[in-house]
């Protein structure tokens, strides 16, 4: 969207009749330098009427100065807690433990790896089993031990822990089989879980860039704001602002000390612009704060390294099962060919598909933050999800508790009215 030529123009100047309580934002003006590659939140945002004589009679100045606490008694002290450190057993018996908690036969587990039947032996059980495989250099131990042994009459043979791990090489393929079949499980949930938490972001950055509401809201702080500002010169006259003031709103009280501006903003909206405002079907008109929060946690760097790991997961099944078809007896290679084949075909494309939609949403995310003239942090190449969700996480937060008391008190008025 470009800008009209009175965008040159400043707005007109408001002059309350009483001092007002200010509004510490920074403000945005259009008329100055900008990036017009992009449009922006405050080209769509329009000012609705404010009542000057309600406003000033809540939010004017007044002699009496707020009590603050002294900065010493706000900052809560940290007692370190001494931290448990907890030593690894040693390896024998972490086999043994192994073993007593499995109430299984060799042949068992044997049928689960090379029929993929997981009904008596679990993928868990076939997790541990795979951690506490024989590593190589035991490995070679515990067989040269057997070659040894076999040599001679009376030998001693081996320890429970030791004849365990034996058994389970004597499996065919035994390791490269269960990376397969454990990558298998893990891959399709991994590639699962990045994708909702994408739609999830995609969706939050929809509503607050397109929602109707979300524009509404912005411009009644931004009309309110502006006569709060009236006469002042730097926050004064401001065709928008930074978002860092919106979770600031609710600590701007009322002469009174009754309620806030965020409670008023609220109750404003309600009243003028929800038709359902009181009524069951009343819907909280921001993105919900649990959505923001999971939002805020996103970090597409780990999205990133998450792929990358899943892709080289899928080169190493791939190379694990090429061993299994290339060293088991064809009579073994059944239902574990089929089955590896067909994950990996389509695990492979569902990580095409993820990378791209990650694109995607990535820059989505970067449009929406340029929409609401957001800049990265000092340290930042680019905004981050934490930098711009959290202050609409707790900005919605605040705003839907005071949604439900508004809500509840003009329910209360119809029924008065009403009764």
């Amino acid at each position: 969207m470009g800008l009209s030529n009175e965008k040159g123009t400043r707005k007109a100047a408001i002059e309350p009749t009483k001092p007002m309580k200010p509004l510490y934002w920074t403000r945005i003006e259009l008329h100055g330098k900008r990036d017009f590659s992009s449009p922006l939140v405050w080209e769509s945002v329009s000012e609705p009427k404010v009542d000057a004589h309600e406003l000033e009679s809540l939010f004017s100045k007044t002699a009496i100065k707020e009590k603050k606490k002294p900065i010493s008694d706000t900052i809560t002290k940290t007692k370190s807690k001494q931290v448990v450190k907890l030593l690894s057993n040693k390896r024998s018996q972490a086999v043994g433990i192994l073993m007593s908690s499995l109430h299984l036969d060799m042949k068992d587990i044997q049928n689960a790896i090379l029929k993929m039947d997981y009904s008596v032996v679990d993928l868990e059980t076939l997790q541990a089993l795979y951690e506490n495989r024989a590593a190589s250099e035991e490995q070679e131990k515990i067989e040269k031990h057997f070659k040894a042994s076999k040599m001679k009459e009376n030998s001693k043979p081996l320890d429970k822990p030791e004849q365990f791990l034996y058994e389970l090489t004597t499996i065919p393929n035994f390791s490269e089989r269960v990376f397969c079949i454990l990558l298998q499980s893990t891959i399709s949930e991994s590639i699962s879980a990045i994708h909702r938490k994408l739609e999830l972001l995609q969706k939050v950055c929809k509503i607050l860039k397109e929602d109707l509401a979300v524009l509404r809201v912005l411009g009644l702080i931004l009309a309110i704001g502006n006569y709060m500002n009236g006469g002042n010169r730097t926050r004064g006259q401001a065709d928008g602002f930074a978002l860092d003031i919106l979770p600031k709103l609710k600590d701007v009280k009322s002469n009174d000390n009754t309620r806030n501006l965020l409670s008023y903003i609220v109750s404003h909206y309600l009243h003028h612009f929800d038709d359902n405002a009181g009524k069951e079907e009343c819907v909280f008109i921001l993105p919900e704060p649990q959505d923001l929060f999971q939002a805020s946690q996103i970090k597409f760097e780990d999205f990133v390294k998450d792929l990358r790991k899943i892709k080289k997961d899928l080169n190493a099944c791939e190379t694990e099962a090429a061993k299994v078809y290339q060293k088991s007896l064809v009579e073994y290679l059944q239902p574990f060919k089929d089955n590896i084949d067909e994950f990996l075909s389509k695990a492979n494309i569902d990580h095409e598909n993820t990378e791209k939609f990650l694109s995607e949403v990535h820059s989505r995310f970067l449009e929406t933050t340029a929409f609401f003239c957001v800049k990265p942090k000092l340290g930042e190449k680019e905004v981050s999800p934490n930098t711009f969700f959290s202050i609409w996480h707790e900005f919605s937060t605040d705003f839907k508790d005071s949604w439900k008391k508004e809500n509840k008190l003009i329910l209360q008025e119809r029924r008065r009215r009403t009764g």
